[in-house]
């Protein structure tokens, strides 16, 4: 009875050690993937982790819903977190336990360049593949100028309301730390998104926004060459380059034909054109041309004499270079992807 006895407890513990050496092999030492293309697990705040198991196994992501419990049975410092999960390559339930308690959850990052517009913005977020340009625009036109530029990170199925929410609130945020004065806030923007979508080095912020500033004071038009391509955008009408026949529409963005500020921003700028836009630099300054060299640098003048030298020495160089515009085309601006190089 006792050689029964101590064969039966023998055999017991004989099995409880090939099933604790078969589950750490399985849970520690044998990745697995159950899957031909990557698969996305949407783990629900609260899920219980017999539940987190099952919805793995459901997808390929572990043999079996007992392997994830059973790490999560010795890893008792680690939590699951809630949220979407990708799974791509072969992995041990250890390795995805590891991912789960850290919390990498998937996300796709989405970088918005300052100075970019909302049809700008609308390409890259279809290209992130958070919806198509058209349900975007819907939504983002009313706020352009307000979607702050930089880089964010969202959800598989974020939708464009919560892309614009996101950066409306970065907006905001910076709008805050700039103390600035909220009655002054629209008319900064628009003057800012002047500023960004004109400058190229820093150091010329201010100056353009000085010059701006001069304009209005004077009652001079602005002729803003991104307000005309802007215009021509919401028109439906642009084609890369800015056209006599863009000049002389009348839209209300096109400031060559209206004077003043235009009724909204036409791009979303940075931190520093609203700067710019809030301390435009004290100038007499009244035109600005691009240099030639392509250094980005413009040369500023304060009278039409001086500012059409420095145009033709613009148009010159651009001769020169094989860059001159055909006739057709306005002030020898191209614009196709950031207005730039204005001749005023």
């Amino acid at each position: 009875m006792r050689r029964l006895m101590k064969l039966f407890l023998w055999l017991m513990v004989l099995g409880f050690l090939t099933a604790a050496g078969a589950g750490y092999y399985f849970a520690w030492m044998d990745p697995y993937r159950g899957f031909d293309q990557p698969v996305f697990v949407e783990i629900p705040r609260g899920t219980s982790t017999m539940r987190i198991g099952e919805l793995l196994a459901e997808s390929g992501v572990v043999r079996h819903p007992m392997l994830f419990a059973l790490v999560r049975a010795v890893r008792l410092k680690g939590k699951p977190q809630a949220g979407e999960y990708e799974f791509s390559t072969a992995a041990t339930p250890n390795e995805v336990f590891g991912r789960i308690a850290r919390g990498d959850i998937f996300q796709i990052e989405v970088r918005v360049p300052e100075g970019s517009n909302v049809f700008d913005i609308a390409r890259i977020v279809q290209q992130a593949g958070l919806g198509p340009e058209e349900e975007f625009l819907k939504v983002a036109l009313p706020q352009e100028g307000f979607l702050f530029p930089s880089t964010y990170r969202f959800k598989r199925k974020t939708t464009a309301e919560a892309v614009c929410k996101a950066m409306r609130a970065q907006f905001d945020k910076v709008w805050a730390e700039l103390k600035a004065p909220q009655e002054a806030q629209r008319q900064t923007v628009i003057l800012a998104s002047l500023v960004e979508t004109e400058a190229v080095l820093p150091e010329e912020r201010a100056r353009i926004a000085g010059v701006y500033t001069k304009r209005l004071e004077k009652g001079i038009r602005l002729e803003c060459d991104p307000t005309v391509a802007y215009a021509s955008m919401l028109d439906g009408l642009w084609r890369g380059t800015i056209y006599k026949s863009d000049l002389a529409s009348r839209n209300r963005y096109n400031t060559y034909q209206h004077a003043g500020l235009p009724p909204g921003p036409v791009a979303n700028p940075g931190l520093a054109s609203l700067k710019a836009a809030l301390h435009p630099e004290e100038t007499d300054d009244l035109y600005f041309v691009a240099k030639a060299d392509h250094s980005g640098g413009h040369v500023f003048n304060k009278d039409l004499a001086g500012h059409q030298k420095a145009v033709a020495a613009y148009r010159h160089g651009e001769h020169r270079s094989g860059g001159t515009q055909s006739q057709e085309k306005g002030a020898g601006a191209d614009v196709a992807a950031k207005p730039k190089r204005p001749v005023r």
